[in-house]
């Protein structure tokens, strides 16, 4: 039969991506090739594995239960090339690390090129996406999770916490002046999320409560394009200081209703799929991540 790795690669790259399109661009080869490899698996497995149609690929039963075997074989052909790695004690190969873009930039960035020197056997690659993902789908070794943790199936680092603040720039507090209680925030232009609802939760104490739910007067699904706004005078906004530490030290951003405001922490954890041994190139960019991380900017 003489099955390849290349056609297996093919196979579950056009199922994980969703498309030949995709899993080309994904592998770096042709439509046509990548099209041809199914053609070859198929071929030589005596039955159909996906089913075509105008607008999507599908598994067929045969297609599903082919796929376990054959996220097994890579699985262990890339375990194979981390222990031949292991014997040099050179932790290599490809590390693919998700995180929300404002963490990406303000954190994982500016400790890239310390761990490349530490590790250059090691390939790096960096996604940012603001919603949770399926790290099995987007075929994730590594995500970076702010806030609580609901997915019982993987593991968790705990990273650091950093503390959320309420913020307006110089020029929005010389135009408008700053609130001196929470009430006077409703007469105010308040910067939130689009969601989840639970961010426009501001950490004050009002009427005894311990959260104070703003009704947003200008949205955005991203905390670093809710961090320009504030930036550029539009209002008020609640960041975390792991994004805005350097703004306030540089007096771009003031802290308001700093008595009013609890001292409240969003935890950051490392999130991974641990089956047997965890991979040293994970193990190593955690080990790096968690010794170099600046505590003060979270």
């Amino acid at each position: 039969m003489k099955i390849t790795l290349e056609e297996l690669l093919a196979f579950t790259s056009v199922v994980d991506s969703g498309s030949i399109t995709s899993a080309a661009e994904q592998l770096g080869q042709t439509t046509s090739g990548i099209s041809r490899a199914l053609s070859r698996l198929e071929k030589k497995l005596n039955t159909t594995l996906l089913r075509r149609t105008t607008r999507r690929l599908e598994l067929t039963e045969e297609g599903q239960i082919f796929l376990a075997h054959a996220r097994e074989i890579i699985s262990s052909v890339e375990n194979a090339e981390e222990q031949m790695a292991l014997r040099r004690l050179i932790p290599a190969g490809r590390l693919r690390v998700n995180a929300a873009a404002p963490f990406m930039e303000h954190v994982i960035v500016p400790l890239v090129a310390g761990f490349r020197r530490h590790f250059p056997q090691i390939e790096l690659e960096l996604n940012t996406d603001n919603l949770v993902i399926d790290l099995l789908e987007k075929r994730t070794d590594i995500a970076i999770r702010i806030g609580a943790l609901r997915d019982s199936t993987i593991h968790a680092r705990l990273l650091g916490a950093s503390r959320l603040r309420i913020l307006a720039s110089p020029d929005y507090i010389a135009r408008f002046g700053a609130p001196c209680s929470v009430e006077e925030l409703s007469q105010h232009s308040l910067l939130g999320f689009t969601q989840p609802e639970s961010l426009n939760l501001w950490p004050l104490r009002n009427n005894q409560a311990e959260r104070f739910a703003i009704t947003p007067t200008l949205s955005a699904s991203s905390g670093e394009t809710l961090r320009q706004l504030a930036l550029r005078g539009e209002g008020i906004v609640q960041l975390a200081d792991f994004m805005t530490r350097e703004d306030q030290r540089a007096g771009r951003l003031i802290p308001l209703l700093a008595e009013e405001t609890l001292d409240v922490r969003q935890p950051i954890n490392a999130v991974y799929y641990r089956n047997t041994q965890l991979a040293a190139r994970i193990t190593c960019f955690l080990d790096y991540v968690s010794a170099h991380i600046d505590v003060q900017t979270l």
